[in-house]
């Protein structure tokens, strides 16, 4: 038995899950580990471009499961799960990457606290700050109402009012919780034998919350730690488009009959709720593509600050002349990301930063503890000719 499975789901994130698996390979680095990439029918390239550049015979195990369908979320984690080895099971998504240190962290964790069932980490995101889901309390009528009304972001630091995001907790420290995020979360192979993997009957969104939930009511508690991860929050989905507006709000429904049926009154005031949001959600998406095709929205250039090596300046100076962009291209060889950033003099800038320079954690780390700064984490691979934003990718 290896001591670590790492499952990721894919869909037409090609680009993010290679940055993914580099950085899982590294944060790797003396673990007896493997990855399996499940992915759900991509039309991107996605498996020709992974076994390129990963094998199943690496040091790192990268193991390629292709479907000849979208399963979606929880059913290809459960059928990756039947091929998985690892003591520990860690499940997350291809649009993160994670510092050389999270996984060593999580697993000591659990060797402090074996009574732990999920463990959940700080995410950030791509501007560097806290990824409020990255801890969140009991799903409860109450607590999904504040959230859905908006009564959580009016009141942030609330115990009642935004429990749902469980807002009261220190975010710089390690504290039990009731959900962790789908985007990352570990948790024991024993714990999933006894309790179960995900609920199938959710196709996209809802797992994590409905997993978490029943784990913590099989008596395990679930913990945040404070360890950083970076997502990008759904690149492979259209949070515009009507497939994603439905299975958002049928997830949560689902969980509400599921755990909640015999509280009808409240959980029918939470349906016209949901379906009220699901509503809106349409109409401003119908509104942006009218106003996007009658040319009312233009798309605004967001100005590039390219850290590099030296070897990389000329041409990422003709890089930038190719994609129009605007922006400077700057020496780092000798640089820390905390001299980077001193570069960023505009809101809204993209700090790109050569991953042969820069480690991943000390790029969350600058990113966590900016102060006045106001830009998006932007990635560099030159062996891979392939730069990363949170908006596009781009092939140099």
């Amino acid at each position: 038995m290896k001591q670590l499975s790492v499952i990721i789901v894919s869909y037409n994130v090609r680009h993010y899950l290679v940055q993914t698996l580099i950085s899982l390979c590294k944060a790797g680095q003396g673990l007896d580990m493997e990855i399996i990439v499940i992915d759900n029918m991509s039309v991107d390239g996605t498996e020709q471009l992974v076994k390129s550049l990963f094998s199943s015979e690496d040091e790192i195990p990268v193991i390629f499961i292709a479907n000849t369908a979208n399963e979606g979320f929880g059913k290809a984690n459960n059928k990756a799960l039947a091929h998985a080895s690892g003591e520990y099971i860690l499940f997350i998504n291809p649009d993160t990457f994670v510092g050389e240190d999270t996984l060593k962290t999580c697993l000591d964790f659990y060797r402090k606290r074996p009574e732990a069932g999920i463990c959940g980490v700080r995410m950030l995101n791509p501007d560097g700050s806290f990824a409020r889901e990255s801890r969140r309390g009991v799903p409860t009528l109450f607590s999904s109402f504040c959230r859905l009304s908006g009564l959580s972001n009016l009141f942030p630091q609330s115990r009642m009012f935004s429990g749902y995001y469980m807002g009261h907790m220190d975010e710089n420290r390690v504290c039990p919780i009731d959900v962790a995020s789908g985007a990352f979360m570990m948790v024991p192979r024993s714990v999933l034998e006894k309790e179960g993997a995900f609920d199938e009957r959710f196709f996209m969104y809802g797992e994590d919350v409905e997993l978490s939930w029943r784990i913590r009511k099989g008596g395990y508690q679930n913990y945040y730690l404070p360890v950083r991860i970076l997502h990008y929050k759904g690149e492979s989905t259209d949070k515009m488009s009507k497939t994603y507006i439905n299975s958002f709000y049928q997830a949560m429904l689902l969980f509400f009959r599921k755990h909640y049926p015999q509280a009808w009154f409240l959980y029918s005031c939470i349906y016209v709720i949901i379906y009220l949001l699901a509503f809106k959600a349409a109409f401003q998406a119908v509104v942006t593509i009218l106003l996007t095709r009658l040319g009312c929205v233009k798309e605004l250039k967001v100005p590039y600050v390219i850290c590099c090596s030296s070897a990389m300046v000329d041409r990422m100076k003709r890089f930038c002349e190719e994609y129009h962009l605007e922006g400077k291209v700057i020496n780092a060889d000798a640089m820390k990301v905390s001299q980077c950033m001193q570069w960023v003099d505009e809101k809204d800038m993209v700090l790109v930063l050569d991953m042969n320079l820069f480690s991943y954690q000390e790029i969350l780390e600058a990113f966590d503890n900016r102060v006045g700064k106001n830009c998006l984490i932007g990635t560099l691979y030159p062996q891979l000719n392939l730069l990363l934003t949170s908006k596009n990718t781009f092939t140099l």
